[in-house]
């Protein structure tokens, strides 16, 4: 599946601009959950609602089934998440979750793991959701700062942006900013 035409370039500004809207600084990782609160979102790690055996025995049926879900109570959005997930990954799912939101998907296919119903949306929508959290974790233009001053190692990018080591490679292989800097580069 491929993106729509100009929807990378949309989320880059979109991410900035949120950025601007928290006032975080430019190198600073941004507050997910503020951000979740300025689109009418609020986040609830899930053994407030469940108790956590409920999530461990999920995870022992199948690793990773859950890692967070919307639903939307009395107009507002509540993301609940799971509570054995490290901070980065709980970053990244709640995330993932607001790239749905902002981008007015609908939910639609329902699943089942071990009789638990599941609703998610479209194949193309998850990837747009993955997109477009990413790029609210690691806008390119934090990512091109980094490198700039020398910060390639994915490890230092995560530890310095408060995400998974996996988020730092996808966005420095998706963004172009390792190509950027090569090309900038004295030959």
């Amino acid at each position: 599946m491929t993106l729509p035409r100009g929807f990378k370039a949309q989320a880059e500004r979109d991410a900035l601009e949120f950025r601007q809207k928290l006032a975080t600084p430019h190198l600073a990782p941004i507050d997910i959950e503020a951000l979740a609160e300025l689109v009418n979102a609020q986040v609830i790690s899930g053994e407030k609602l469940v108790d956590i055996t409920r999530f461990q025995e999920l995870e022992r049926v199948q690793v990773g089934a859950f890692s967070a879900a919307t639903f939307l109570i009395d107009d507002k959005h509540f993301i609940v998440t799971n509570p054995l997930s490290s901070e980065p990954r709980r970053r990244s799912d709640i995330a993932h979750e607001l790239g749905h939101l902002i981008l007015k998907h609908e939910l639609g296919e329902i699943r089942q793991v071990e009789g638990v119903p599941f609703r998610s949306c479209k194949p193309d929508e998850e990837e747009q959701a993955t997109a477009y959290g990413s790029t609210l974790l690691l806008p390119s233009q934090v990512l091109k700062s980094l490198v700039f001053k020398g910060i390639t190692d994915p490890a230092k990018i995560a530890q310095s942006q408060n995400v998974s080591l996996e988020m730092a490679r996808f966005r420095l292989n998706t963004s172009g900013v390792l190509n950027i800097k090569k090309s900038r580069s004295p030959a």
